[in-house]
């Protein structure tokens, strides 16, 4: 009777061989994880943002080509962007004003990283209006920033509320420059 518990693969206590069940078990929950990772991978990758998404997060503008008094209107994430190449004129008003009597105080230097290019979003903070005055003979409001004519709000060459129902500054987006000709928004 020994002989025939030899050749079927027990030992003498009547277990099997305990390292090849160990085996089978590690083989078995390895399969199991790449298995659900297979299954789960679609499902977390699906929550990424398209690709027409990614494109939108940064823009390049060259703004070597904005002459002094000019401005030009850019899209960033589907919403306007005034980049003003501000002159001598509207840079002394921006910083000639006392920010303790705005609205939303902010001085101009934490507004813009070089004081001659003014970046801002174009879009009023009181109900989502594209303001005038980006392009030439447009109103620019009793301070010649912009004006936005829904509810008669005032910004003005540094994009401060200056008058009017809008609660807070024309938003300064986040931008770099890449060189001193090229900057990137967002």
């Amino acid at each position: 009777m020994a002989n025939s518990k030899a050749k079927s693969g027990t030992a003498e206590n009547g277990v099997q061989d305990p390292e090849r069940r160990d085996f089978i078990v590690v083989a078995t929950y390895a399969m199991g994880a790449v298995g659900a990772a297979a299954v789960a991978w679609p499902l977390i990758d699906q929550m990424n943002p398209a690709a027409d998404t990614l494109a939108l997060a940064s823009t390049e503008v060259d703004v070597s080509k904005i002459v002094e008094g000019q401005a030009i209107t850019v899209t960033w994430r589907g919403k306007p962007v005034f980049i003003r190449h501000r002159t001598k004129d509207e840079i002394a008003r921006a910083n000639a004003i006392d920010s303790g009597e705005l609205r939303h105080p902010e001085e101009d230097e934490t507004r813009v990283q070089k004081p001659e290019l003014l970046v801002v979003v174009g879009v009023c903070t009181h109900l989502g209006c594209v303001p005038l005055g980006q392009k030439t003979g447009e109103v620019k409001g009793d301070y010649e920033g912009w004006f936005c004519p829904c509810h008669g709000s005032h910004y003005d060459t540094s994009g401060r509320i200056r008058k009017g129902p809008a609660p807070t500054n024309l938003e300064v987006p986040p931008y770099t420059f890449l060189s001193d000709s090229v900057i990137r928004i967002g």
